[in-house]
């Protein structure tokens, strides 16, 4: 897997030391870090009695030099309205920062790696597999 999108339950598994995230993370050239995912940490981390050190965890990870910030532009709204219909018309919705992270991973022709299940519900979504 050269390109790849961190949700933000493999991102937290990282950090608890998960070493299959680490293996993942190990082979990529590309690594994207969607600001939605970027919105749930902060969330997460937000009153926790860990937050500065989470914060600080957070901005060592995005500093490497495979790591990419990715904003939300007029591709990504547009892989969105796509993903949303499709799941629509198929009756499996999925909760709306899922779409967001799910159009990042199609719009940089990505693999997602989650331990979310219901990404399988979004046809044509490249996922990883927890081997």
């Amino acid at each position: 897997m050269k390109k790849i999108l961190l949700d933000t339950n493999a991102f937290t598994r990282l950090f608890l030391g998960d070493d299959r995230v680490l293996e993942a993370l190990s082979g990529a050239e590309t690594v994207y870090l969607s600001v939605i995912v970027l919105a749930e940490l902060y969330t997460g981390f937000t009153g926790g009695r860990r937050e500065a050190e989470n914060r600080r965890l957070l901005q060592r990870f995005m500093s490497k030099p495979t790591v990419q910030f990715l904003p939300a532009g007029e591709e990504t709204a547009s892989c969105f309205a796509f993903i949303k219909q499709q799941l629509k018309s198929s009756g499996t919705p999925i909760p709306l920062n899922d779409v967001w992270i799910a159009a990042h991973s199609m719009e940089t022709g990505s693999v997602l790696i989650t331990f979310d299940h219901h990404f399988s519900n979004v046809h044509g979504l490249r996922m990883w597999s927890e081997g």
